[in-house]
């Protein structure tokens, strides 16, 4: 089965910013970003090793969730779109069948301040409402990753929970977490 990113024509172009999808190439350039401490921090699965990163990265799901984003034909960051199907009863659960998206970003510390996180995931948003025709996204961090929470402020979503305690870190031990969304309706027509 494909995914629907593949139905698109790429790369997709920002102001600043090329979005493309993610090859078995894109593995030494996303490492150099990902490696960092304070990019692992964060992130679902930290690896240590160039070798298991390598293999995380290649395996088939991971490719066909991921884009990468390039400034000036440099990998800065990559972005995850994982369609998803919403909940719903059983007489009507094949309305609910990929209509909903769980986001997902990093971005090379070293670019960070330049508004090149809000613009990225700004565009995702675009490309998962007008073009995929997704009704809601999602996305969570841990409330101690501000810099993650404040960048789905930016670009629109509503906080909808903050839990207590409830997500555990691999180091910080059992940390409060929270959810964003956005629903189709209230991303903003094009001018």
């Amino acid at each position: 089965m494909h995914h629907p990113l593949d139905t698109l024509d790429w790369p997709i172009s920002t102001e600043r910013l090329l979005l493309r999808r993610a090859t078995p190439d894109d593995v030494d350039a996303t490492w150099v970003f990902r490696q960092l401490p304070e990019t692992q921090e964060w992130v679902v699965a930290a690896t240590v090793t160039y070798d298991d990163y390598r293999e995380r990265f290649l395996r088939e799901e991971q490719l066909a969730n991921l884009l990468v984003v390039e400034l000036d034909g440099r990998v800065i960051g990559d972005l995850t779109l994982a369609i998803q199907d919403g909940w719903a009863q059983r007489e009507v659960a094949d309305q609910a069948k990929n209509v909903h998206g769980e986001l997902g970003w990093t971005l090379d510390p070293s670019y960070g301040g330049k508004g090149y996180a809000t613009e990225a995931v700004r565009a995702l948003i675009d490309i998962a409402f007008r073009r995929l025709g997704l009704r809601r996204l999602h996305a969570d961090c841990f409330y101690d990753n501000e810099a993650s929470w404040r960048l789905m402020e930016r670009v629109g979503m509503r906080r909808e929970q903050h839990t207590v305690k409830d997500s555990l870190h691999r180091t910080k031990g059992w940390l409060d977490g929270l959810s964003y969304a956005l629903l189709a309706e209230e991303w903003p027509t094009p001018e």
